[in-house]
């Protein structure tokens, strides 16, 4: 990672914004299809990783389904749609096999630097929660991607699961929940961290700190012209890109507004910060090994989703409890107090409006989390944990996600929770906007973008052949003995037996 001065005689093939885990993906899956290809990543900051990516920032868990109850919901005639599960297990498995491939291949040695086996749990309480999870439970362990999971609402059993929660419980409390075996815990600052370090040993690939992005415009002899300030220096300087992908996190929408694209048209976003209660007792974070999720409250968005999650961070074993919302009109943890204001144009004020005055229980709910005390999230983490003591938990600021505000045609916006690509007509300028999954999901997202940008790298038999290796499932059809096959060995590459 540098901050020295960028060659602006090179027409770059691709410039990548921001020094997340999405650039390092995209940036890497690139460089091994065409080695050839000039890459230029860009950070604003001095280091990379210190946004969404970073351990603290994020939830950590490999969003694969397996847990979160977010992903199947009811429906009205009391069905549990599993769609939505089956995609993203899907995706996180294609993850998971890409960083297989580059073990297998010397480019990393030791996989349990970011990721590490960990149980992944589904608990709720009360008579309705407990019949719903026992027909998601049903829907799920049909299929041949969730046929390990198990269902108890036994609280012997619950006490072998997690007894940090199962104990001090009343015999007559309904419980009910599930447990996967293979889920995972993933440090996405490690791992991103890593994926840059192969593109600049591998490939002469760096990371330019430092530097950061106020302007893309189209360039006649080109395709963009990207307009760069080196903070250290104040040095403006224009470079020229054929291809530019926008993943600075919540900063992607102030850039994306700028680009004279028609697609960008009516876009908003919505900043939400997170907290976590953070465990200082050794003996309890001894107590806990996995991730259990729980249901949101009812009216409470998906991302309210409760969950008690064993993180490994820094070499350290820790215990953490969230996600809290806070409310910060930054888009970035490091953004500025007038992002939100800037990004309020003539082409998305309506849906800016319109998602506010249908999302009103969202806002409720931000309040609410805003003016809550430490006792307040103490009195939620109880639910969880009976007897948790106040001075045993700390808050911790986490990071900061912008949802995504999206013209609509009935309500005028739309709050739209998940990630998206937007992008120009002919490819040659992409952007991601919004969060969760987010980064469990980060290389089935950039395949996405790959494809969209340089199609006939992707669709040549060269590339088609090499992204077979790297990712089996991808646009493959999944059947149960390609899905064994594949997960029994990327289990045993990655060291998650």
């Amino acid at each position: 990672m540098t901050s020295q001065k960028i060659d602006v005689n090179t027409d770059y093939d691709l410039i990548c914004v921001g020094g997340g885990i999405m650039s390092a993906s995209l940036a890497l899956l690139t460089k091994l299809i065409q080695p050839n290809l000039n890459i230029l990543i860009l950070e604003r900051l001095d280091t990379v990783a210190l946004e969404s990516s970073a351990a603290w920032n994020n939830a950590g868990t490999g969003h694969s389904a397996l847990c979160e109850l977010n992903y199947t919901p009811e429906n009205e005639d009391g069905a549990v749609d599993i769609t939505k599960a089956l995609k993203i297990c899907k995706q996180f498995e294609i993850s998971k096999q890409f960083w297989s491939y580059l073990v297998k291949n010397n480019l990393i040695d030791d996989p349990s630097a970011f990721i590490q086996k960990m149980p992944h749990y589904s608990w709720v309480t009360g008579e309705e929660n407990t019949a719903y999870l026992e027909k998601r439970f049903k829907a799920l362990k049909a299929h041949f991607m969730f046929n390990s999971m198990e269902f108890t609402n036994d609280i012997s059993k619950m006490k072998e699961w997690f007894p940090l929660i199962a104990n001090d419980r009343n015999e007559d409390e309904l419980l009910a929940a599930t447990k996967i075996e293979r889920g995972t815990g993933v440090n996405y600052g490690n791992l991103t961290r890593k994926l840059f370090e192969i593109l600049e040993s591998e490939y002469n690939t760096k990371v330019q700190c430092n530097h950061d992005v106020l302007d893309i415009d189209p360039d006649d002899e080109v395709e963009w012209s990207v307009k760069v300030k080196n903070t250290a220096t104040n040095e403006i300087q224009h470079l020229d890109a054929k291809h530019v992908f926008i993943g600075a996190g919540g900063g992607s929408l102030l850039l994306l507004q700028k680009v004279e694209i028609d697609e960008k048209d009516g876009y908003g976003g919505f900043p939400v910060s997170g907290e976590w209660l953070v465990c200082k007792n050794e003996a309890l974070i001894e107590q806990h090994l996995g991730k259990v999720y729980s249901k949101a409250g009812v009216g409470d968005p998906p991302m309210s989703t409760p969950h008690l999650d064993t993180r490994y961070i820094n070499g350290k074993r820790e215990l953490l409890f969230g996600p809290f919302a806070g409310f910060s009109p930054k888009f970035l943890k490091k953004g500025s107090n007038l992002d939100l204001m800037k990004s309020i144009k003539f082409d998305n004020v309506s849906a800016m409006f319109g998602a506010f005055w249908h999302n009103l229980p969202l806002t409720r709910y931000l309040v609410a989390q805003v003016l809550m005390s430490h006792e307040d999230r103490m009195d939620s983490l109880r639910k969880f944990v009976k007897n948790a003591k106040n001075e045993d938990w700390e808050l911790m600021i986490a990071g900061q996600r912008v949802q995504i505000i999206k013209k609509d045609e009935f309500e005028g916006g739309k709050l739209q929770f998940g990630t998206e690509v937007v992008h120009s007509k002919d490819g040659s300028i992409t952007a991601l906007l919004g969060a969760s999954p987010g980064a469990s999901t980060a290389v089935q997202i950039m395949l996405e973008v790959l494809e969209i940008a340089f199609p006939e790298e992707v669709h040549s038999d060269h590339g088609k052949k090499l992204l077979k290796e790297l990712v089996p499932f991808w646009k493959q059809e999944l059947t149960k003995e390609l899905f064994d096959e594949q997960l029994a060995e990327v289990t045993k590459v990655l060291g998650l037996e």
